[in-house]
């Protein structure tokens, strides 16, 4: 029982706010008595039971079932008790836009069609079609409705696929530069170490019976060693760094792509920080032009770069609706404050309607100097 939930967390609380459109089949029939208004409360929970359900089935029969308990609900409840309980129609039609085949969703679409013309037609028998006619914007939009769904479903789908791709290739890329590393560690690095290694047991051997050779030997060694720390810095120097003006180019094509202007301020030169520190920034940056162009809805984009007092200070000012808490714990927000995390560095989030602002704080850190040996 701990573990019962009411509709899928990953819909949020859309779910709960449809609900609010059942208080009006619960009003009408509350005017009823007796056996009627029985069966209209147990035609409303199999209606919300339905609901419940086709929330978490796949497209398939029972989805189908479920949907068509639905429309035969909507029927029975327009015709038998109320016109106005025809607006129950836009729960299906948001459920139809669920089918990915076209096929079913057609079918889906016309029988739905049917169930609202149905009603309409028999109301307008018996009552007046001029009674009924303002329904029809609404019924137009209900039939209208599932297309809306549908395509929101398939671009949703399609970013979804578009992000795992883009992690597929993120990995590739890491796997890549692991492989790289290491054969290049095996074939500078292998020799030089195993050759380290055959002078030592040498010298082992030579100290005792002939030391000037033995010292002729500890020489090599440390020439050899030398070699190895060389290749040691090369290999480092070629790893793959990110700039910091490379992360704002990153960021400003995402942002240009959104139709957002970005405006950069750099007033000191931090080309001299760490390639660790250079990478995590330009990620950062990366992330939070992402978030902005997905949640922010804003039409501009500030960054401002300081140096102050051994100190990095990152400023990154949109003029969007704000972030929501559930944005402000979010994957993209912990991703870059683990990162910072990794060179000390703080986040700092100030959020309102007018915008959101994000600070980012890092210790400066100076490349090392390479040592003269």
């Amino acid at each position: 029982m701990r573990n019962f939930q009411l509709f899928p967390e990953r819909y949020g609380f859309l779910p709960y706010v449809f609900l609010v459109y059942l208080a009006m089949p619960i009003y009408y029939v509350s005017l009823e008595t007796g056996v009627k208004a029985f069966v209209g409360y147990a035609l409303i929970l199999l209606f919300f039971i339905s609901y419940r359900q086709l929330y978490w089935l796949p497209t398939n029969k029972k989805y189908s079932v479920w949907l068509g308990i639905q429309l035969g609900i909507i029927i029975a409840l327009s015709i038998a008790y109320n016109p106005y309980h025809l607006f129950l129609g836009f729960f299906p039609a948001h459920f139809i836009g669920y089918y990915e085949e076209k096929k079913h969703f057609k079918i889906a679409l016309i029988t739905f069609a049917i169930t609202l013309a149905l009603p309409t037609i028999l109301l307008g028998i018996m009552h007046s079609f001029m009674n009924i006619l303002f329904l029809l914007p609404f019924l137009i939009i209900m039939l209208i409705s599932p297309y809306g769904i549908r395509s929101m479903n398939a671009r949703m789908a399609l970013e979804e696929e578009l992000e795992q791709a883009n992690e597929q290739i993120r990995q590739l890329v890491k796997r890549e530069e692991r492989v790289r590393i290491a054969r290049d560690l095996h074939d500078t690095l292998g020799h030089t170490l195993s050759l380290i290694t055959l002078q030592s047991q040498l010298v082992q051997r030579l100290v005792e019976k002939q030391p000037d050779r033995a010292r002729e030997e500890a020489k090599g060694i440390e020439q050899t060693s030398r070699t190895a720390l060389r290749q040691v810095r090369e290999l480092v120097s070629n790893m793959r760094a990110v700039p910091i003006e490379e992360g704002l180019m990153h960021m400003e094509q995402i942002l240009q792509a959104a139709d957002i202007k970005l405006e950069v301020t750099q007033q000191e030169d931090i080309s001299e920080t760490s390639s660790v520190q250079q990478n995590i920034m330009s990620m950062c940056l990366k992330e939070a032009g992402t978030n902005i162009v997905k949640h922010s809805q804003a039409t501009s984009c500030s960054v401002e770069i300081q140096n102050r007092k051994g100190y990095i200070y990152i400023t990154v000012e949109d003029n969007g609706i704000g972030m929501h808490m559930k944005e402000n714990n979010g994957n993209g927000i912990q991703g870059m404050k683990e990162r910072l995390s990794l060179i000390e560095g703080q986040l700092a989030i100030v959020s309102s309607k007018e915008g959101t602002t994000l600070k980012f704080t890092i210790p400066m850190v100076l490349k090392q100097v390479e040592m003269v040996l």
